[in-house]
């Protein structure tokens, strides 16, 4: 209808293995997207002259998504894939984020997980309110 597009896209990711638990697939997913930032951080290095620009359409969209950027880090710090995969565990066992598997929550890291092309995980990252209860 509109021009604009969902705050929240599909993404695909790449993992190495066939992950037989939650855990095992929040391990292969975190390898694979720190691999992916180390690629990235490695292409801007290589090229740091190019000039970046948002369209008008860009900055609405990711102003809906609630971030304006251009999707570069200007940092030269690696990502930790070991380190990472540590947080990342810890996180889920916090609660700070939750995974679904075809929209049915996923509660335990060793909860069997099954890996085909037509299943759809969700990871939603949760954000806690500030405030108090009356």
């Amino acid at each position: 209808m509109g021009k604009r597009k969902n705050s929240v896209e599909e993404a695909f990711c790449e993992i190495a293995g066939r992950p037989a638990t939650l855990r095992e697939l929040i391990l292969a997913v975190v390898a694979s997207q720190a691999e992916e930032y180390n690629k990235r951080q490695e292409a801007f290095a290589a090229q740091p002259e190019i000039l970046a620009c948002l369209t008008k359409e860009d900055i609405e969209d990711k102003a809906q998504a609630g971030k304006i950027g251009f999707g570069v880090n200007y940092g030269e710090k690696k990502a930790d894939v070991l380190s990472a995969q540590n947080n990342a565990i810890q996180c889920f066992e916090d609660g700070i984020y939750r995974v679904f598997m075809d929209g049915q929550p996923l509660e335990a890291l060793d909860e069997p997980v099954e890996i085909t092309e037509e299943k759809s995980f969700t990871f939603v990252r949760l954000t806690m309110l500030a405030g108090r209860m009356w």
